[in-house]
């Protein structure tokens, strides 16, 4: 069966007048060569980069859709009280989320619990509360339910679009899923006026198909249409042609929001979904730690950071998110799910300011932008962290005696920092109490005055 990707980007190029393209890659994709398809996916991305040029929407702001209380708590283990999902949620307040995808009402009674008080007590905060719901009638009323106090409610209707999913999942055929996104967006607008569609599975549907979904979502109410990686299944190059051909071939397309909604199991999803911002996407749906099922999902925090230090590469892409407050969420919603956050994680991380190694210790002392493309406070630290180990150089140490007190001459450094090797060989971290005791136990190393 051909790839139902590659076959997508081949009528692309076949449409008359659509594009210019060489016709030897033209002929050598219809020959199924990998190399060539890639070719044909850099040409819908090439057209679909011009045309976001020519319309002047490289510039913007990114809703950020944070589905922390959702997608995240469904991450094993991770489960939340409906006191805790209420913290966190005013904690995505502070943050300045767009949206917070509180829950999904029609799993369990207490999940629309959450939801409702969710909904009524961030009322005033400019922020919009969304619900989750299946394309099934019951669903869709728990979620009004749940979301209806809302300062400003969203339906957030999902439903696979993938053949894998249709035929095992379902057991229907493409045509009565289209019939039910027909049917269950247009009920759901009937009861709110901010509807989402999402597509699940859709990196692994059929381009063509999507196109149709998507077409009558649009025209049946859905005010803003998400894209899924639901699997973590494609690649940047691969999201961001998808992205391109839905805004070059769905009618309607440019009056809605277009969102990305990507997992990790490739690890990949920040890519993925900076990718998708590149192809006109608006909206990102992500969660605070990258928390989500199997490998998790978008990490909030890395997508804003990467569009806030490359804004020349995203054309001056923004959000209206507090980063600030990164560090604090972070650490709430690791306490409250009981899921640490790995030490090298990017942003939150306890070693994503942290230097060992002689030669950064010392590009930093010197000036932090040889080593640090962000600055701590800007995320919520109060300062980097200069670790004392066996690969910290004489200029680290001194700077680290410095800040705790004792400023010593050459002589006396020599003296302090080859005792501190000594240690340091014996363990992997030394603590400021044993900087001091190497310091002071020292009669030839007196304390600054």
């Amino acid at each position: 069966m051909a790839d139902p990707a590659a076959m997508s980007l081949k009528q692309l190029a076949n449409d008359a007048g659509a594009y210019e393209f060489d016709k030897s890659t033209l002929y050598a994709a219809r020959s199924g060569k990998l190399k060539e398809v890639k070719s044909l996916m850099q040409l819908a991305n090439d057209a679909g980069a011009s045309t976001v040029a020519q319309s002047g929407k490289l510039k913007g702001v990114i809703r950020i859709f944070d589905t922390t209380l959702r997608d995240g708590e469904q991450s094993p283990g991770a489960t939340m009280t409906t006191e805790e999902k209420i913290q966190v949620a005013h904690q995505l307040v502070r943050l300045n989320v767009d949206t917070i995808e509180a829950g999904f009402p029609a799993a369990s009674p207490g999940d629309l619990l959450a939801v409702r008080e969710i909904a009524r007590t961030t009322r005033g905060n400019d922020v919009a509360i969304a619900g989750l719901a299946r394309a099934s009638v019951s669903d869709i009323d728990a979620a009004w339910e749940a979301v209806c106090d809302a300062e400003r409610p969203v339906i957030h209707v999902f439903l696979a679009t993938s053949d894998i999913h249709l035929k095992h999942k379902f057991n229907i055929d493409r045509e009565e899923a289209l019939q039910r996104v027909k049917n269950m967006v247009r009920y759901a607008r009937n009861l709110c006026s901010t509807i989402e569609f999402s597509a699940e599975d859709a990196t692994r549907s059929d381009w063509d198909y999507l196109c149709r979904i998507f077409e009558t979502a649009i025209a049946s109410g859905a005010t803003t249409i998400n894209v899924p990686d639901t699997v973590g299944y494609t690649s940047p190059q691969e999201y961001e042609a998808l992205f391109n051909y839905l805004r070059n071939r769905v009618p309607g397309i440019e009056d809605v929001v277009l969102s990305a909604h990507c997992h990790n199991d490739l690890g990949m999803a920040t890519a993925n979904t900076l990718a998708a911002i590149k192809a006109g996407a608006r909206q990102v749906e992500v969660t605070i730690n990258g928390l989500g099922e199997r490998a998790g999902n978008t990490a909030m925090e890395e997508v804003v950071m990467a569009l806030r230090t490359r804004p020349d590469y995203f054309g001056n892409i923004t959000t209206r998110i507090d980063t600030q407050e990164f560090l604090a969420t972070s650490r709430m919603v690791s306490r409250l799910t009981g899921i640490p956050v790995q030490p090298n994680k990017a942003i939150v991380g306890e070693n994503a300011f942290a230097h060992e190694a002689e030669i950064q210790q010392e590009g930093m002392l010197k000036n932090p932008l040889t080593y640090e493309i962000m600055t701590p406070q800007s995320i919520g630290w109060s300062n980097r962290k200069l670790v004392m180990g066996k690969h910290s150089g004489r200029h680290g140490l001194d700077a680290r005696l410095r800040q705790l007190g004792h400023k010593l001459d050459a002589d006396q450094l020599k003296v302090a920092y080859s005792r501190f090797i000594a240690l340091a060989n014996e363990k992997k971290h030394i603590t400021d109490a044993e900087l001091l005791y190497i310091v002071e136990s020292g009669k030839e190393t007196p304390a600054a005055v």
